[in-house]
Formats: structure tokens, C-alpha cells, sequence
């Protein structure tokens, strides 16, 4: 038999632990945005001394001399550093939406965004994911550089039109184009079972570059259906969306029946996996390539929402794609999706 007294201070050890963890989140993030105002505040002024008085290299030198001097414990006073300040007040001063958005996200992060982004959109982008899934600075570099930001806006979705406008957006975030299984023991040539396997060895990766809100469920999933019995590759679950999402591979080029077979898998999900509370469930096909022009006329008639991307094991974005990006409006859309 239980002992009632130890289980009410394991809960209460729980509880505890829980309140502290939460107030050191806390605590931090309160240090951060003091710490964010304090620089931006640096940056205003030298920005303002440089416009009345025409200030230049060697003042800010003598600058950073003077504060090491008067604060030797502590970092972040380098001549090098009071430039970034400066550089990010300016860069930010004048940006409404983006402004608050710095002192969500980590100096060093801060920094990352500043020099790797040129474009406010794609700032916003990074610095809302950053917060959004507490990116280090070195996932931060990683996402940049394996250009997730155009990855997710050059996805082809037909989530316009199946779902409701509540999820859209979050769900159009949650597919990107083009999935870059660099931790893949894989050969050029494999089969769809090998690939399986590969990321069932490597699965926290492979949920990593999925978009961080996934949970796995499971492999060959089964589903009867009449007499019969149908297997889905993988199966997760989206957290933020509450619902199951069912992965195809296919080590082939994208061909328009894989979108059919995917419409039965989730009609079978939704009448005999789905819970009361879950929102329809979403398909995602996985192919080694695709036709942009053939997936568009697959989904058309689609009545399921079904996302189809390719997966490679290099990171790879054609610099003419950045021409296809949709126009700013709708890309600020869709990051209002990104709380």
C-alpha cells in the first residue's frame, strides 16, 4: 500500500521545484530586457553624439577603455560591442513591430539576427521562432543558415482551403519546403525502409528539424480498416495544433497518387485515432524530389489537409528561389501565427 504522506511531498517537492524553475525563468528574463535597455540605451546616445557632434572611432575607444576601467568584472563594454550597440539601436529604433521583439531574445541572439538578416520580415521571423522554442544561439545559426525562413514560405500546402482560419497560419509554420537530414547515416541510394530506420536511430534530430512542436507516436502505425490493415511511416503529434500528423516517405520524385493514398490515411486517423478535442489530422509526403506545378494541380482537388516537401541530406536553396518569396503582406500574416 502507498503511504499517503510521501505522496502528498512527492507532489509537493514537484510543485515546488516547479515554482523555482518558473521564477529563475523569470528572473532571467527580466535580467535580459535590462540588460537589452541598457545597450539600446548605450546605442542611442553614441548615435545621437555622433549626429551633434560628429563623433568617430577614437571616442568610442576611449569609451570602452573608460567603462573597463570603472567595471573591470564585467563583460560587454569592448569597443567592438559599443559599435553593435550603436548598429542596433539604429537598425531597430525606428521598427514599431520589431522593437519589442529584442528584449525577448538574448543579446548574442540579437546579435546573430543583426548580421545574418537583411531584411525585417526575416528578423521578425527568427527573432518570434527564437522565442517562440528557446533556440540556443548555435540552433539559432543553424536555422539561418540552412534557410528554414524561405523553406516555410515557399511550402506547398493546401492548408488555405481545408482549414480553419483559427490554425491556418500555425499549421502552414509547421511544414517547411524542404527538411535537411544532415544527421543521416545515409548513402545517395536507399530505400524508403532504410530512411525509416535511419531516422528512427536518430529521431530527437530528426523532431528537431521537424519544427520543435512535434512528439513522435510511432512507426508503421497500424490501421484496420474493414478487413484489412494499412501502415503509416511515422506518426506525430503537433503539440500547439493538437493533432496527429502522418509522414510518408518516398525516396522518389513526388507523383500525384501519394496524395490520394495520404486522403484515406487521414479520413482513418480522424474517424478511429483522433480524439473529441483534436483538430483534423494533417498529412505531410516526404519525397526525394517534386514538381512544384504537380504537386499544385495534386492538391487542388484535395480534401485533406496534406503539405508535400522534399528532404535532403545537404543543405541546398537555390539563390533564384528568394525571387519566388510571397509579397511582404502575406508573409506578415503568416507570422502572426508565431506567438
Amino acid at each position: 500500500m502507498s503511504n499517503p504522506i510521501s505522496n502528498d511531498y512527492t507532489n509537493l517537492l514537484m510543485e515546488v521545484k516547479q515554482l523555482i524553475r518558473s521564477a529563475q525563468y523569470e528572473a532571467l528574463k527580466a535580467v535580459n530586457r535590462e540588460m537589452i535597455n541598457l545597450y539600446w540605451a548605450i546605442g542611442e546616445m553614441i548615435f545621437n553624439q555622433q549626429q551633434n557632434h560628429n563623433w568617430g572611432k577614437s571616442v568610442v575607444e576611449n569609451l570602452a577603455k573608460d567603462l573597463q576601467a570603472e567595471f573591470p568584472g564585467i563583460s560587454g563594454f569592448s569597443a567592438r560591442n559599443i559599435w553593435r550597440m550603436r548598429d542596433f539601436y539604429l537598425t531597430y529604433h525606428s521598427k514599431e513591430k520589431l522593437t519589442p521583439l529584442v528584449a525577448e531574445i538574448g543579446w548574442t541572439h540579437n546579435l546573430v539576427i543583426l548580421e545574418k538578416c537583411k531584411d525585417d520580415l526575416e528578423r521578425e521571423f527568427y527573432m518570434r521562432m527564437t522565442r517562440k522554442f528557446g533556440w540556443t544561439k548555435n540552433v539559432l545559426i543553424h536555422q539561418i543558415d540552412n534557410k528554414t525562413y524561405e523553406k516555410i514560405l515557399l511550402n506547398q500546402t493546401n492548408f488555405d482551403q481545408i482549414l480553419s482560419e483559427e490554425i491556418r497560419n500555425q499549421a502552414k509554420l509547421a511544414v517547411k519546403d524542404e527538411y535537411t537530414f544532415d544527421f543521416l547515416e545515409l548513402s545517395d541510394q536507399h530505400s524508403e525502409r532504410q530512411l525509416e530506420q535511419s531516422i528512427l536511430s536518430r529521431v530527437e534530430l530528426f523532431l528537431k528539424e521537424m519544427g520543435g512542436m512535434f512528439t513522435f507516436v510511432g512507426s508503421q502505425y497500424r490501421l484496420e480498416v474493414g478487413d484489412e490493415e494499412f501502415f503509416i511511416d511515422l506518426l506525430l503529434y503537433h503539440r500547439q495544433l493538437k493533432c496527429l500528423v502522418a509522414i510518408e516517405l518516398k525516396t522518389g520524385e513526388f507523383v500525384p497518387e501519394y496524395v490520394g493514398k495520404m486522403q484515406f490515411y487521414l479520413a482513418a486517423l480522424d474517424d478511429l485515432s483522433r480524439l473529441p478535442d483534436e483538430n483534423l489530422s494533417i498529412g505531410i509526403i516526404l519525397c526525394k524530389s517534386k514538381d512544384k506545378t504537380i504537386v499544385e494541380y495534386a492538391l487542388r482537388e484535395s480534401n485533406k489537409p496534406i503539405g508535400i516537401a522534399t528532404y535532403k541530406v545537404v543543405s541546398t536553396l537555390p539563390q533564384e528561389l528568394k525571387n519566388q518569396l510571397p509579397d511582404p503582406e502575406q508573409v506578415a500574416r503568416l507570422l502572426e501565427g508565431i506567438e
